[in-house]
Order: structure tokens, then sequence, then C-alpha cells
């Protein structure tokens, strides 16, 4: 085996296209995450089990199913029920969906661990209850939880070559396209795995240090 670096010359137009599209799918999705996630937070600790009981349900369902089924169930399934995404939108979603579920799990923990006495010196103060959630509950929840929420957003990084299984042209679906034109294999999917690891390792690194520092 040769290393050929006019293949991987070639390769980098694509290559950029690829990585814009990744960054794109990991920005949306997280967006998606942490929002709907802090939604199926406040759903578990509703007072009222008709709201309880279906937020358990759906977000058990989708944690206990792979995202890869998502993926085609939403891609593929969908568009006879008259509902249809571009592969790009409807990969984001899948993301955002899926892992929301897990964010869902890292809030409750966060809320969870805030004392019972910051509870009632925001009822002894008559704080409204959506002041006690913004100013009291949250942010302490939140700075709890923030390592967790860092350590789904690189996992999110490192599901995002399942869309080429949908046909998103991100880094993995790019590196094939190449292959598939020019019959190198080795150096397109080794530029794409090293880019991989350029990214999650620091990004790895960084949620360490929040973790020390927010643990002081």
């Amino acid at each position: 085996m040769n290393w050929d670096w006019s293949a991987v010359a070639d390769f980098m137009p694509r290559f950029w296209d690829g990585l814009l599209v990744t960054l794109q799918v990991l920005v949306l999705g997280s967006l998606i995450s942490f929002t709907l996630g802090l939604v199926w937070a406040f759903g578990f600790r509703a007072r009222s089990r008709i709201v309880r009981w279906p937020v358990h349900a759906v977000t058990e369902f989708v944690r206990t199913t792979p995202l890869l089924v998502q993926l085609f169930f939403l891609f593929f399934v969908l568009p006879e029920w008259g509902v249809q995404f571009s592969a790009l939108t409807t990969g984001t979603l899948a993301i955002g969906l899926h892992y929301s579920t897990y964010t869902a799990q890292v809030y409750r923990a966060g809320i969870d661990a805030v004392p019972a006495g910051q509870w009632e010196a925001a009822t002894a103060l008559s704080l409204p209850r959506h002041r006690t959630w913004v100013t009291v509950i949250l942010p302490q929840a939140v700075r709890r939880i923030a390592p967790a929420l860092g350590n789904y957003v690189i996992a999110m990084l490192k599901d995002t070559p399942l869309l080429a299984g949908i046909s998103v042209l991100e880094l993995l679906q790019q590196s094939r396209l190449e292959s598939a034109a020019t019959f190198q294999y080795t150096e397109p999917l080794t530029v794409v795995g090293v880019a991989f690891v350029l990214i999650a390792y620091p990004a790895s690194l960084l949620v360490r240090t929040l973790e020390r520092r927010l643990a002081h």
C-alpha cells in the first residue's frame, strides 16, 4: 500500500463540504437535544399522570431503539404518511430527538441535586414558580450537569456518520463518494478518521477541564 498525497489533495474540497455539514448537524442537533431534553425533564416532574406517563413512554421508547432505525423510520416511513423533510433536516431532527431523551435524564438528575432548601427559600420569598425555575433552580442544575451535556455533544459528533445511511453529505458520505469515484479508499477514510480525532479529543479535554472547574 502506497500513500498518495495527491488523493488527499483531491479529496479536500469534498472534505470541507462534509465537515461543514457535520458541524451544522452537530450544532443544530445539540440545540434540539438540550431544548427538548429540558421539556422532557419538566414532563417528568409534572403533577399529572396524564403528562408524566406519555413522557416516560416516549422517552423510553426512543432511548431503547437504535438511532439508525429512527433515522430510517423518519426518512423512509414518514413520507408515506405525508410528512417529508430533506435528508439533512431529517438527520438533524433524528439526532436531536434521540439525544434529548438522554439529556432529559441529565437535567432530571441536576434538578434533583439542587438542595431542598433552595426551593424552600424561593417559597419563603414568594417568588413566582417560573422565576424560581429561571433564577434559582436551573442555574444551579445546569452548573452541575454542564460536563455531562458536553459528553453527549461529543457522542453526537461520533454518531453523525450514521447520517450517511440516508445520503446526508457529511464527512463519511463524502469520503465514500470520493472513494467510489477514484477507487482510492485509504486516503479519504483516513483523513476523515483523523478529523474526528482532532475534533473529539480536544473537545473531551475541554469537558474534563470544565468538570474540574465546576467541581470547586
